[in-house]
Protein backbone atom coordinates (compact mmCIF):
# COMPACT_ATOMS: atom_id res chain seq x y z
CA UNK A 1 0.00 0.00 0.00
CA UNK A 2 2.60 2.28 1.20
CA UNK A 3 4.42 1.88 -3.06
CA UNK A 4 1.03 2.44 -4.10
CA UNK A 5 0.70 5.44 -2.44
CA UNK A 6 3.91 6.67 -3.02
CA UNK A 7 3.21 6.06 -6.61
CA UNK A 8 0.08 8.11 -6.55
CA UNK A 9 2.06 11.07 -5.34
CA UNK A 10 4.76 10.61 -7.59
CA UNK A 11 2.25 11.26 -10.65
CA UNK A 12 0.29 14.06 -9.23
CA UNK A 13 1.27 15.57 -11.46
CA UNK A 14 0.13 13.79 -14.39
CA UNK A 15 -3.57 13.23 -15.52
CA UNK A 16 -5.50 10.50 -15.37
CA UNK A 17 -5.43 9.51 -18.80
CA UNK A 18 -0.98 9.79 -19.05
CA UNK A 19 -0.58 7.74 -15.97
CA UNK A 20 -3.12 4.95 -17.54
CA UNK A 21 -1.13 5.25 -21.06
CA UNK A 22 0.90 2.22 -20.30
CA UNK A 23 -2.35 0.23 -20.36
CA UNK A 24 -3.44 0.96 -23.65
CA UNK A 25 -2.89 -0.67 -26.86
CA UNK A 26 0.17 1.14 -28.88
CA UNK A 27 -1.35 3.05 -31.92
CA UNK A 28 -1.40 0.82 -35.05
CA UNK A 29 -2.72 -2.52 -33.25
CA UNK A 30 -6.11 -3.94 -34.13
CA UNK A 31 -9.34 -2.83 -32.03
CA UNK A 32 -10.35 -5.92 -30.13
CA UNK A 33 -13.80 -5.33 -31.00
CA UNK A 34 -13.89 -4.13 -34.61
CA UNK A 35 -10.29 -4.88 -35.71
CA UNK A 36 -9.48 -1.33 -36.79
CA UNK A 37 -6.35 0.63 -36.81
CA UNK A 38 -5.94 2.08 -33.71
CA UNK A 39 -5.01 5.59 -34.18
CA UNK A 40 -5.53 7.02 -30.32
CA UNK A 41 -6.89 6.13 -26.92
CA UNK A 42 -10.31 5.37 -28.50
CA UNK A 43 -11.11 3.31 -31.39
CA UNK A 44 -12.48 5.96 -34.13
CA UNK A 45 -14.49 2.93 -35.66
CA UNK A 46 -16.63 1.84 -32.67
CA UNK A 47 -15.41 4.51 -30.17
CA UNK A 48 -14.38 1.43 -27.80
CA UNK A 49 -11.19 2.57 -25.16
CA UNK A 50 -8.02 1.27 -26.34
CA UNK A 51 -7.31 0.15 -22.75
CA UNK A 52 -5.95 -3.33 -22.45
CA UNK A 53 -7.91 -3.73 -19.43
CA UNK A 54 -4.83 -5.60 -17.30
CA UNK A 55 -3.92 -4.28 -14.06
CA UNK A 56 -1.33 -5.11 -11.35
CA UNK A 57 -2.77 -4.99 -7.78
CA UNK A 58 -0.49 -2.17 -6.61
CA UNK A 59 -2.58 -0.49 -10.13
CA UNK A 60 -5.59 -1.35 -8.87
CA UNK A 61 -4.84 0.22 -5.72
CA UNK A 62 -3.68 3.76 -7.42
CA UNK A 63 -6.65 3.78 -9.28
CA UNK A 64 -9.18 2.80 -6.24
CA UNK A 65 -7.36 6.13 -4.50
CA UNK A 66 -7.34 7.94 -7.43
CA UNK A 67 -11.44 7.60 -7.64
CA UNK A 68 -11.86 8.51 -4.48
CA UNK A 69 -9.78 11.40 -4.04
CA UNK A 70 -11.52 12.31 -7.26
CA UNK A 71 -15.05 11.22 -5.86
CA UNK A 72 -14.72 13.22 -2.70
CA UNK A 73 -13.62 16.51 -4.19
CA UNK A 74 -16.66 16.61 -6.52
CA UNK A 75 -19.07 15.48 -3.74
CA UNK A 76 -17.52 18.83 -1.62
CA UNK A 77 -18.36 20.70 -4.59
CA UNK A 78 -21.97 19.41 -5.25
CA UNK A 79 -23.72 18.95 -1.98
CA UNK A 80 -22.90 22.30 -0.45
CA UNK A 81 -24.49 23.82 -3.41
CA UNK A 82 -26.99 21.47 -3.48
CA UNK A 83 -28.45 22.67 -0.41
CA UNK A 84 -26.79 25.82 -0.07
CA UNK A 85 -26.36 27.51 -4.06
CA UNK A 86 -29.41 25.20 -5.76
CA UNK A 87 -29.00 27.82 -8.61
CA UNK A 88 -25.89 27.80 -9.64
CA UNK A 89 -25.35 24.21 -9.52
CA UNK A 90 -28.46 23.72 -11.89
CA UNK A 91 -27.14 26.32 -14.43
CA UNK A 92 -23.61 24.33 -13.96
CA UNK A 93 -25.74 21.41 -15.06
CA UNK A 94 -27.65 22.87 -18.03
CA UNK A 95 -24.50 24.73 -19.10
CA UNK A 96 -22.82 21.19 -19.00
CA UNK A 97 -20.23 21.99 -16.19
CA UNK A 98 -20.41 18.54 -15.40
CA UNK A 99 -16.55 17.45 -14.08
CA UNK A 100 -16.79 19.66 -11.21
CA UNK A 101 -19.74 18.38 -9.97
CA UNK A 102 -20.93 14.55 -8.92
CA UNK A 103 -22.84 13.94 -12.45
CA UNK A 104 -26.67 14.67 -11.91
CA UNK A 105 -28.01 11.65 -12.42
CA UNK A 106 -26.02 9.75 -10.25
CA UNK A 107 -26.65 12.38 -7.39
CA UNK A 108 -29.99 11.97 -8.12
CA UNK A 109 -30.07 7.98 -7.77
CA UNK A 110 -27.74 8.26 -4.68
CA UNK A 111 -30.81 10.75 -3.05
CA UNK A 112 -33.73 7.62 -4.16
CA UNK A 113 -31.64 5.16 -2.81
CA UNK A 114 -30.82 6.85 0.88
CA UNK A 115 -34.49 7.98 0.63
CA UNK A 116 -35.62 4.48 -0.06
CA UNK A 117 -33.35 3.35 3.00
CA UNK A 118 -34.23 5.49 5.54
CA UNK A 119 -38.36 4.79 4.47
CA UNK A 120 -37.11 1.09 5.21
CA UNK A 121 -35.74 1.87 8.53
CA UNK A 122 -39.07 3.81 9.33
CA UNK A 123 -40.94 0.71 8.44
CA UNK A 124 -39.15 -1.37 10.13
CA UNK A 125 -39.09 0.54 13.42
CA UNK A 126 -42.73 0.81 13.05
CA UNK A 127 -42.82 -2.83 12.88
CA UNK A 128 -40.81 -3.43 16.18
CA UNK A 129 -43.23 -1.25 17.76
CA UNK A 130 -46.57 -3.28 16.46
CA UNK A 131 -44.40 -6.14 17.52
CA UNK A 132 -43.56 -5.32 20.63
CA UNK A 133 -47.77 -3.31 21.11
CA UNK A 134 -48.72 -7.17 20.38
CA UNK A 135 -46.58 -9.07 22.74
CA UNK A 136 -47.46 -6.96 25.71
CA UNK A 137 -51.45 -7.39 24.51
CA UNK A 138 -50.75 -11.53 24.36
CA UNK A 139 -49.09 -11.20 27.99
CA UNK A 140 -51.68 -9.40 29.23
CA UNK A 141 -54.10 -11.73 28.40
CA UNK A 142 -52.54 -14.55 29.46
CA UNK A 143 -54.13 -13.69 33.14
CA UNK A 144 -57.81 -13.84 33.98
CA UNK A 145 -57.40 -9.96 35.31
CA UNK A 146 -55.59 -8.73 32.08
CA UNK A 147 -58.40 -10.53 29.44
CA UNK A 148 -61.22 -8.94 32.07
CA UNK A 149 -59.51 -5.61 31.56
CA UNK A 150 -59.11 -6.18 27.83
CA UNK A 151 -63.18 -6.57 27.54
CA UNK A 152 -63.92 -3.98 29.44
CA UNK A 153 -61.94 -1.72 27.44
CA UNK A 154 -63.46 -3.33 24.19
CA UNK A 155 -67.02 -2.76 25.80
CA UNK A 156 -66.15 1.25 26.74
CA UNK A 157 -65.35 1.29 23.09
CA UNK A 158 -68.07 -0.10 21.08
CA UNK A 159 -70.45 1.83 23.39
CA UNK A 160 -69.01 5.26 22.80
CA UNK A 161 -68.57 3.81 19.02
CA UNK A 162 -72.38 3.22 19.19
CA UNK A 163 -73.40 6.38 20.48
CA UNK A 164 -71.36 8.66 17.78
CA UNK A 165 -72.64 6.49 14.84
CA UNK A 166 -76.13 7.24 16.67
CA UNK A 167 -75.73 10.85 16.80
CA UNK A 168 -74.42 11.33 13.48
CA UNK A 169 -77.17 9.03 11.90
CA UNK A 170 -79.79 11.47 13.66
CA UNK A 171 -77.56 14.79 12.20
CA UNK A 172 -78.33 12.84 8.94
CA UNK A 173 -81.44 12.69 9.17
CA UNK A 174 -82.07 16.29 10.80
CA UNK A 175 -79.98 17.68 7.38
CA UNK A 176 -82.45 15.04 4.68
CA UNK A 177 -85.73 17.17 7.13
CA UNK A 178 -84.44 20.20 6.14
CA UNK A 179 -85.14 19.12 2.05
CA UNK A 180 -88.54 20.12 2.11
CA UNK A 181 -89.04 18.54 -1.57
CA UNK A 182 -87.93 14.87 -1.00
CA UNK A 183 -90.30 11.69 -0.28
CA UNK A 184 -91.85 11.52 3.19
CA UNK A 185 -90.69 9.26 5.52
CA UNK A 186 -87.25 9.38 3.48
CA UNK A 187 -85.16 10.40 6.34
CA UNK A 188 -86.75 8.20 8.56
CA UNK A 189 -85.77 5.56 6.53
CA UNK A 190 -81.98 6.65 6.23
CA UNK A 191 -81.89 6.93 10.43
CA UNK A 192 -83.15 3.36 10.43
CA UNK A 193 -80.51 1.98 8.06
CA UNK A 194 -77.37 3.80 9.57
CA UNK A 195 -78.88 3.10 13.24
CA UNK A 196 -79.39 -1.02 12.49
CA UNK A 197 -76.15 -1.03 10.80
CA UNK A 198 -74.78 0.65 14.31
CA UNK A 199 -76.10 -1.92 15.99
CA UNK A 200 -74.64 -4.79 14.18
CA UNK A 201 -71.24 -3.64 14.69
CA UNK A 202 -71.75 -2.84 18.54
CA UNK A 203 -73.50 -6.35 18.56
CA UNK A 204 -69.93 -7.93 17.02
CA UNK A 205 -67.73 -5.84 19.07
CA UNK A 206 -69.97 -7.60 22.41
CA UNK A 207 -69.60 -10.61 21.11
CA UNK A 208 -65.47 -10.47 20.45
CA UNK A 209 -65.27 -9.01 23.78
CA UNK A 210 -66.91 -11.88 25.34
CA UNK A 211 -64.25 -14.09 23.39
CA UNK A 212 -61.62 -12.06 24.81
CA UNK A 213 -62.83 -12.47 28.65
CA UNK A 214 -62.86 -16.48 27.90
CA UNK A 215 -59.28 -16.22 26.35
CA UNK A 216 -60.44 -17.25 22.96
CA UNK A 217 -59.47 -15.00 20.08
CA UNK A 218 -61.37 -11.68 19.04
CA UNK A 219 -62.25 -12.62 15.73
CA UNK A 220 -62.79 -15.71 14.67
CA UNK A 221 -61.69 -17.54 11.38
CA UNK A 222 -64.90 -16.84 9.56
CA UNK A 223 -64.06 -13.28 10.13
CA UNK A 224 -61.05 -13.51 8.38
CA UNK A 225 -62.49 -15.15 5.10
CA UNK A 226 -63.06 -14.14 2.04
CA UNK A 227 -66.77 -13.16 1.47
CA UNK A 228 -68.37 -14.39 -1.85
CA UNK A 229 -70.08 -11.25 -2.91
CA UNK A 230 -67.78 -9.79 -5.29
CA UNK A 231 -66.42 -6.22 -5.85
CA UNK A 232 -68.54 -4.09 -2.57
CA UNK A 233 -67.84 -6.83 0.02
CA UNK A 234 -64.57 -7.56 -1.38
CA UNK A 235 -63.32 -4.32 -1.05
CA UNK A 236 -64.60 -4.07 2.47
CA UNK A 237 -62.76 -7.60 3.50
CA UNK A 238 -59.91 -6.07 2.13
CA UNK A 239 -59.98 -2.76 3.83
CA UNK A 240 -60.53 -4.40 7.46
CA UNK A 241 -57.25 -6.48 6.38
CA UNK A 242 -55.52 -3.33 6.07
CA UNK A 243 -56.75 -2.17 9.57
CA UNK A 244 -56.14 -5.64 11.10
CA UNK A 245 -52.63 -5.88 9.48
CA UNK A 246 -51.57 -2.13 9.64
CA UNK A 247 -47.68 -3.05 9.95
CA UNK A 248 -48.13 -5.45 6.89
CA UNK A 249 -50.01 -2.44 5.16
CA UNK A 250 -47.11 -0.16 5.50
CA UNK A 251 -44.68 -2.38 3.84
CA UNK A 252 -46.75 -2.61 0.85
CA UNK A 253 -46.94 0.67 0.87
CA UNK A 254 -43.44 1.84 1.05
CA UNK A 255 -42.68 -1.21 -1.56
CA UNK A 256 -44.81 0.31 -4.25
CA UNK A 257 -43.56 3.88 -3.06
CA UNK A 258 -40.06 2.79 -3.51
CA UNK A 259 -41.16 1.98 -7.60
CA UNK A 260 -43.35 4.81 -7.84
CA UNK A 261 -40.87 7.23 -6.70
CA UNK A 262 -38.65 7.32 -9.92
CA UNK A 263 -41.79 8.67 -11.76
CA UNK A 264 -41.63 11.91 -9.97
CA UNK A 265 -38.71 12.50 -12.21
CA UNK A 266 -40.39 12.95 -15.35
CA UNK A 267 -43.41 14.61 -13.72
CA UNK A 268 -41.43 17.29 -12.19
CA UNK A 269 -39.47 17.83 -15.33
CA UNK A 270 -42.78 18.30 -17.51
CA UNK A 271 -43.83 20.56 -14.97
CA UNK A 272 -40.85 22.78 -15.70
CA UNK A 273 -41.23 22.36 -19.10
CA UNK A 274 -45.05 23.51 -18.70
CA UNK A 275 -43.96 26.66 -16.73
CA UNK A 276 -40.91 27.75 -18.99
CA UNK A 277 -42.73 26.66 -22.67
CA UNK A 278 -41.65 29.99 -24.06
CA UNK A 279 -38.43 29.27 -23.68
CA UNK A 280 -37.74 27.64 -27.11
CA UNK A 281 -33.83 27.79 -26.07
CA UNK A 282 -34.20 25.51 -23.19
CA UNK A 283 -34.92 21.67 -23.97
CA UNK A 284 -36.63 19.36 -22.38
CA UNK A 285 -33.27 17.53 -21.27
CA UNK A 286 -32.40 20.90 -19.38
CA UNK A 287 -35.79 20.46 -17.45
CA UNK A 288 -34.85 16.81 -16.24
CA UNK A 289 -31.60 18.35 -15.48
CA UNK A 290 -32.90 20.50 -12.81
CA UNK A 291 -35.64 18.23 -11.88
CA UNK A 292 -32.67 15.72 -11.10
CA UNK A 293 -31.14 18.96 -8.82
CA UNK A 294 -34.56 19.52 -7.48
CA UNK A 295 -35.96 15.52 -6.64
CA UNK A 296 -31.89 15.15 -4.75
CA UNK A 297 -32.73 18.10 -3.04
CA UNK A 298 -36.10 16.86 -1.54
CA UNK A 299 -34.95 13.11 -1.22
CA UNK A 300 -31.39 14.11 0.70
CA UNK A 301 -33.59 16.03 3.11
CA UNK A 302 -36.89 13.55 3.76
CA UNK A 303 -34.08 10.60 4.39
CA UNK A 304 -32.36 12.61 7.34
CA UNK A 305 -35.82 13.65 8.29
CA UNK A 306 -36.68 10.32 8.45
CA UNK A 307 -34.01 9.18 10.56
CA UNK A 308 -34.76 11.92 13.11
CA UNK A 309 -36.56 10.72 16.41
CA UNK A 310 -40.35 10.86 16.34
CA UNK A 311 -40.63 14.24 18.73
CA UNK A 312 -38.36 15.97 16.15
CA UNK A 313 -39.57 14.53 12.80
CA UNK A 314 -42.48 16.85 12.79
CA UNK A 315 -40.59 20.04 13.53
CA UNK A 316 -38.11 19.14 10.90
CA UNK A 317 -40.68 18.47 8.14
CA UNK A 318 -42.46 22.03 8.88
CA UNK A 319 -39.66 23.76 8.50
CA UNK A 320 -38.23 21.61 5.03
CA UNK A 321 -41.45 22.74 3.64
CA UNK A 322 -40.32 25.84 3.70
CA UNK A 323 -36.77 25.14 2.93
CA UNK A 324 -37.99 23.21 -0.11
CA UNK A 325 -39.60 26.76 -1.45
CA UNK A 326 -36.76 28.63 -1.25
CA UNK A 327 -34.74 26.12 -2.56
CA UNK A 328 -37.02 25.84 -6.00
CA UNK A 329 -37.13 29.73 -5.98
CA UNK A 330 -33.60 30.08 -5.96
CA UNK A 331 -32.95 26.78 -8.34
CA UNK A 332 -35.54 28.75 -10.73
CA UNK A 333 -33.60 32.05 -10.52
CA UNK A 334 -30.26 29.92 -11.27
CA UNK A 335 -31.33 27.86 -13.84
CA UNK A 336 -33.33 29.55 -16.04
CA UNK A 337 -32.36 33.40 -14.77
CA UNK A 338 -35.96 34.55 -13.61
CA UNK A 339 -36.81 37.56 -12.34
CA UNK A 340 -37.86 37.35 -8.80
CA UNK A 341 -41.22 38.42 -9.29
CA UNK A 342 -41.35 35.52 -12.50
CA UNK A 343 -39.62 32.93 -9.97
CA UNK A 344 -41.88 33.26 -7.67
CA UNK A 345 -45.29 33.14 -9.53
CA UNK A 346 -43.40 29.54 -11.21
CA UNK A 347 -42.66 28.49 -7.66
CA UNK A 348 -45.91 28.39 -6.99
CA UNK A 349 -47.26 26.66 -10.17
CA UNK A 350 -44.58 24.22 -10.00
CA UNK A 351 -45.07 23.71 -5.79
CA UNK A 352 -48.97 23.20 -6.27
CA UNK A 353 -48.56 20.74 -9.68
CA UNK A 354 -45.99 18.79 -7.84
CA UNK A 355 -48.35 18.42 -4.23
CA UNK A 356 -50.92 17.67 -6.48
CA UNK A 357 -49.17 14.98 -8.35
CA UNK A 358 -48.07 13.26 -5.15
CA UNK A 359 -51.21 13.42 -3.34
CA UNK A 360 -52.68 11.69 -6.62
CA UNK A 361 -49.66 8.95 -6.24
CA UNK A 362 -49.87 8.64 -2.79
CA UNK A 363 -53.70 7.92 -3.15
CA UNK A 364 -53.43 5.61 -5.68
CA UNK A 365 -50.48 4.15 -3.87
CA UNK A 366 -52.86 3.32 -0.68
CA UNK A 367 -55.65 1.95 -3.25
CA UNK A 368 -52.97 -0.26 -4.35
CA UNK A 369 -51.65 -1.41 -1.22
CA UNK A 370 -55.28 -2.15 -0.13
CA UNK A 371 -55.89 -4.49 -3.00
CA UNK A 372 -52.56 -6.34 -2.86
CA UNK A 373 -52.57 -6.97 1.34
Amino acid sequence: MAEALEQLAAGAGQGPEERRAGQRRAPGGACPNCEAVLQGPYCHGCGQNADTHQRSIRRLVVEAVEGMIGLEGRLARTLPALFLNPGKLARDYVEARLARHVPPFRTFLVALLLFVLAGEHVAHVMTQDNAGRAAAEAAQLATPQGRAAAAARRRTEAATHLRHSLEDAAGVRADVLKDKGGPPGRAQAIYDRLSRQAQLRYARAMVQADRVATGLPARTAEDFAAPSAPEKDWWKHRLQKAIDNPERYVSVLFGWGQRVAVLLLPLVGLSLALVYCRRREVFIYDHLLVAMSLLSFWFLLSAVGLLLPQPAMGWFFAAAVLWSEVNLFRTLRGAYGSSRLAAAVKTAVVSSLTVLVSLGLLFGLMVLAVAEI
